[in-house]
């Protein structure tokens, strides 16, 4: 009998660490583009996850968020030093990012560390299919597939000659490959310029020469805003179908301007499209931010909405990561873009479109939805990843 009070003290402590375990703050990384002409995407990014974070409350699934965002300068070096940083010093335990091509340099740091990687914006094919990783899930896209949007809206047109162009990294590549994959018209030429390429003229020559019915384009951030100006300023614009992704969006309309009005885009979502879910998030980032969002923002807050339901259901729980993993998977939240679940590789199945640029009554300018490309489409490489 002795021995009862030294128990229940030891009961009643063990209830007390219990509960302030319960209460650790959930440790989130963010790892985006937020210097140099990128920033625009990065900073979208941010700002997406962050406003998510606020409209719940400061929480994701009960539990306080702690949030850390790093520029990852667009360098691989700098971009995994961070990444490990943040999981092995910081102990986060999701890291969300990035925008470009570091999704490759830190993968494996971040997947090997038992971390869960969340990608709102990068999605590269290899990725997708034989690399496929349990830890990582991709909430945007797999890479092809908005540029696959735009090849089959030229073959559906009837365009003959198609001219395009692109980074000289693995998403552009992935762009003009998933162009090509639907467009059996001629391409003129296939251009490969060095990343972050601001003057183009010596494109717009070619271009000009080789007189083509459309261009498509993949030219993200800074580099899309140079070459949209150059392109209406060479009197292009009045001749050719302008075809792009990532060129003409939300991250590069408020320098754009007029110079883009008219153009074409491919995405999975669009600040127009028509649920309430949508429209309130619209309103809330326009407050918050002062400026239009665009897909990448839209992503992010999304990616925010899938911790949210999966701490729900794990009851605020990460430590066991298969049930961690079986509840991002399921995806029970409602997304900006209405119909939204993963395929056996991470990566969504969900509808795409043909967006047009215009200028809305207050002056500002945004993608607006033009029609329906694809319905709950399956990314090419699924098929090829050994998660069932």
């Amino acid at each position: 009998m002795k021995k009862l009070p030294v128990m229940l003290a030891a009961v009643a402590a063990l209830g007390l660490v219990s509960q302030a375990a319960a209460q650790d703050k959930l440790k989130i990384g963010i790892l985006t583009t937020l210097s140099g002409p990128p920033a625009a995407l990065g900073t979208q990014q941010r700002n997406g996850f962050q406003l998510a974070v606020k409209t719940l409350g400061g929480k994701l699934g009960g539990r306080e968020v702690e949030l850390t965002v790093q520029d990852d300068e667009l360098k691989p070096d700098v971009a995994v030093g961070k990444a490990k940083a943040f999981v092995e010093r910081d102990k986060v335990e999701f890291l969300v990012g990035p925008v470009f091509f570091i999704l490759a340099a830190i993968m494996k740091p971040v997947t090997d560390s038992g971390a869960i990687l969340l990608s709102p914006n990068a999605g590269t094919s290899s990725f997708a299919g034989k690399e496929c990783n349990a830890n990582l899930f991709v909430t945007s896209y797999q890479n092809d597939q908005n540029h696959e949007v735009l090849g089959k809206y030229a073959q559906d047109k009837g365009i003959k000659k198609a001219f395009i162009m692109a980074p000289n990294y693995q998403a552009g590549k992935d762009a003009l490959a998933g162009f090509k994959r639907y467009f059996k018209g001629e391409v003129v030429d296939e251009v490969y310029v060095p990343l972050n390429q601001l003057d183009y003229s010596a494109e717009l020559s070619k271009i000009a020469a080789a007189s083509p019915e459309a261009i498509f384009v993949f030219l993200p951030g800074g580099m899309g805003v140079n070459f949209v100006k150059q392109f209406r300023q060479a009197g292009l614009a009045e001749k050719i179908t302008f075809l792009s992704a990532f060129t003409v969006d939300e991250s590069t309309l408020p320098a754009q301007q007029d110079a883009a009005l008219g153009m074409f885009g491919g995405t999975n979502w669009a600040p127009n499209l028509d649920n309430p879910q949508n429209k309130a998030f619209v309103a809330a980032y326009e407050k918050e931010y002062n400026a239009v969002p665009g897909g990448y923002a839209a992503q992010a807050y999304d990616t925010a909405l899938l911790i949210d339901s999966a701490l729900k259901a794990t009851g605020g729980k990460t430590d066991n990561k298969d049930t961690l993993r079986a509840a991002l998977m399921k995806a029970d939240f409602t997304s900006l873009r209405g119909k939204f679940k993963f395929n056996t590789n991470h990566y969504p199945i969900q509808d795409f479109y043909l967006v047009k640029v215009a200028k809305r009554p207050d002056g500002k300018f945004q993608t607006e939805i033009a029609q329906k490309v694809f319905t709950d489409y399956v990314d090419p490489y699924a098929k090829d990843c050994a998660m069932k």
